[in-house]
């Protein structure tokens, strides 16, 4: 690993470290961790203005910066203990599409978070699958548990990475960069154990094959993703776009659309799960939500109405008007299809998703990061402020900020910055800073 390679690797461990630490201590480390983020982001910052890195150097870079964030207490989510009870019901032979976690009890149900604990799983049998393969090795054993999904993430994020250069072709190297490495996608996916980095492994696996003329197994890889979580199944067009553009529309349409099918009916069939994730999609939004339908919805509700009906009906109106917003942007995107490419398109209309649905998280913004990062360079120095700009937004214990937490994490950036400056004081300013 040459000199700038080794620093940026170095500089962004140490950020690792320190996020891991501040989760380790609670409350009390929330400067620890923001110092930790800030070096973090700097560190990938560096890593990408030195070059492509070999091979070798990326592996070692991405093993450095995830490896310390599999020991700490769950970050920036409390998701994870919501997939291990769902695993565990699945186990006890208990219909997770029906009921909530409070169905089962015992100690891993007791730390989903209350808004949570009588929300039916709106995840497809893929997720539940993972869940149920963890808890069969570690029972009802929480930090047992939170080990395993996050392990099952990490192996989600390696394939991705893995799979990037299939897909980017002479992007893969950048693209490996701006995705794999991403701290936004490190703590989340691999610190939050989210089960976003099976789906975004499968649905860029999928459009490998697909760009390699491979449409059956490309359909039925996104469709796995898809029975993780819903949105990927959007893929599914771009399958079928990219599958047409060498010739016979139609065959690739009826490819795709029976792959799809027979995979859904096999994957559905062995996990035993059914289709009511189908019907749980509705799955109600945390009260504090800031997706712009939701935020929309309730200023509505405050101003102008008085009831609880009116404040319903507020908030459902914003909703749907989120939905028609998404449904122009893919109309869009669909007319501008044979000019705009696959890979974009479908990387748009997933953002498109992410900011008009009525629930936001930062790591959503991953399902359209990895297509656009493989096909569309113009958007790469875009979508790289994006990302440094959406990882500080979360407190690693998930919960909303109160003043004091702010301060604290300001305090923190402040320090991670200013640590971060006497390091690369010490390397050529042009290759950190430009």
């Amino acid at each position: 690993m040459r000199g700038d390679h080794a620093l940026a690797a170095a500089t962004g461990g140490a950020g690792s470290v320190l996020i891991t630490l501040g989760g380790l201590l609670g409350s009390g480390g929330l400067t620890w961790a923001y110092a930790g983020l800030a070096l973090l982001v700097a560190g990938w910052w560096w890593h990408g203005r030195a070059g492509a890195a070999p091979p070798r150097a990326f592996w070692a870079t991405l093993g450095l910066w995830a490896a310390p964030l599999l020991v700490a207490p769950p970050l920036f989510s409390r998701d994870v203990y919501s997939y291990l009870a769902q695993g565990l019901m699945v186990e006890a032979g208990l219909d997770v599409h029906r009921y909530g976690p409070a169905a089962l009890g015992g100690p891993v149900a007791a730390l989903v978070p209350e808004v949570w604990q009588h929300t039916p799983s709106p995840y497809g049998p893929v997720s539940l699958l993972a869940s149920r393969l963890v808890v069969a090795v570690t029972g009802a054993h929480p930090a047992a548990g939170v080990l395993g999904m996050r392990l099952v993430a990490l192996a989600g994020l390696v394939a991705l990475a893995g799979v990037l250069p299939a897909l980017a072709g002479p992007l893969g190297a950048r693209a490996r960069w701006l995705v794999a490495l991403n701290p936004l996608v490190l703590i989340h996916l691999v610190g939050g154990a989210h089960n976003d980095a099976l789906m975004v492994a499968l649905l860029a696996a999928g459009l490998a094959a697909a760009v390699r003329d491979r449409p059956a197994v490309g359909a039925a890889l996104v469709t796995l993703a898809a029975l993780v979580k819903v949105p990927a199944v959007l893929g599914l067009a771009a399958v079928a776009v990219i599958c047409a553009a060498r010739g016979r529309p139609a065959r690739a349409a009826l490819t795709t659309a029976a792959a799809a099918a027979a995979t859904t009916a096999l994957v559905t069939a062995v996990a035993g799960t059914g289709y009511g994730w189908l019907a749980a999609l509705d799955a109600p939004v945390s009260p504090g939500n800031w997706a712009p339908a939701s935020v929309l919805g309730r200023w509505t509700a405050d101003t102008f109405t008085r009831d609880q009906v009116g404040a319903a009906l507020a908030v459902d109106l914003w909703r749907w008007a989120g939905v028609l917003a998404t449904l122009v942007v893919a109309g869009l995107v669909w007319t501008c299809r044979h000019r705009l490419g696959a890979l974009p398109g479908l990387g748009i209309v997933l953002l498109a998703v992410v900011a008009f649905g009525p629930a936001l998280r930062p790591w959503y913004v991953i399902w359209g990061l990895v297509p656009l990062a493989a096909a569309l360079p113009a958007a790469h120095r875009g979508l790289a402020l994006l990302s440094a700009g959406l990882t500080p937004v979360v407190l690693p214990d998930g919960y909303a900020a109160d003043a004091a937490e702010v301060l604290a994490a300001v305090l923190g950036l402040v320090l991670g910055v200013a640590a971060f400056a006497l390091v690369s004081a010490q390397a050529p300013a042009r290759r950190v800073l430009r």
